[in-house]
């Protein structure tokens, strides 16, 4: 695939964390899909695919366009302990 705009591989990147969490209900998806954009993606990244996001239109899944309007109500279906980078270790794996 290649990028016709600097924003698409960010709109490549959502929808593979919409993929990820398309099983769960929307709710849980949505709330999955904004932590972990909040979590992981720097300010930089976030602001771009928020501003993208209407001229992205249909080629961004419609749980990301839910994920980027707010605060979700519900909470993600991702443990507490991975979900949150800094709390790397706290009831994560002990493998390896």
């Amino acid at each position: 695939m290649s990028a016709t705009h600097p924003n698409d591989k960010l709109v490549r990147m959502a929808n593979q964390i919409a993929l990820f969490f398309r099983s769960y209900p929307e709710n849980e998806a949505v709330a999955g899909i904004h932590n972990h954009i909040v979590a992981f993606w720097t300010p930089k990244m976030r602001r771009d695919i928020e501003g993208y996001a209407d001229e992205a239109g249909e080629r961004l899944d419609p749980l990301v366009h839910k994920a980027l309007d707010g605060k979700p109500v519900t909470d993600s279906p991702v443990r507490p302990a991975t979900r949150n980078p800094q709390l790397a270790g706290e009831g994560a794996s002990d493998a390896g």
